[in-house]
């Protein structure tokens, strides 16, 4: 029996018109068939929130007592400095495995995606493949980190129709 990738939880009703959950089960699944990981074995469970709420997780999990765009939460430390991580093992009893929480902020994102021009539909989707790739073990932490992550972002959004956002556009 085949289940949705990702489980979304709707906290902020604004996320509706956006059709939070196509955006993510495409996202998410784009990311992770990107790096060769079949969705089918694996969940990852999104809450669409606004910007009190990610403050509030911002505060409890970072120290930080703002709101922020994304957040997420891996199932397990696959991270390897320098390197790609460790793909995650499918659970061979064919129960999916979990690989993690994110959360994302309606506010956040809306506000983001105006100042930079982009459609919210977009930016959505870049930052939910950001969240995947975290929760995959990619950080972006070091120069080098953050340049094999960003350069997986690109490619991923460039699948989807999406430009890169770390490529400087002509004007």
């Amino acid at each position: 029996m085949e289940t949705d990738l990702v489980g979304v939880n709707i906290e902020d009703e604004r996320w509706q018109a956006l059709d939070i959950e196509a955006l993510a089960q495409r996202a998410c699944g784009a990311a992770l068939k990107h790096l060769g990981i079949d969705p089918d074995g694996f969940e990852i469970g999104l809450l669409a929130c606004n910007d009190a709420r990610i403050a509030d997780l911002n505060a409890e999990f970072r120290g930080k007592a703002v709101p922020t765009n994304v957040l997420s939460w891996p199932s397990e430390e696959r991270a390897r400095p320098g390197e790609h991580p460790l793909p995650p093992v499918p659970d061979q009893s064919g129960m999916p495995v979990e690989l993690g929480d994110i959360a994302i902020s309606y506010d956040t994102c809306l506000r983001e995606a105006a100042e930079s021009g982009k459609e919210i539909p977009d930016h959505v989707t870049h930052l939910l493949v950001h969240g995947v790739l975290h929760l995959l073990g990619y950080d972006h932490i070091s120069d080098q980190d953050a340049a094999i992550m960003e350069g997986l972002e690109g490619e991923v959004l460039g699948k989807l129709g999406i430009s890169d956002p770390y490529r400087v556009q002509d004007t």
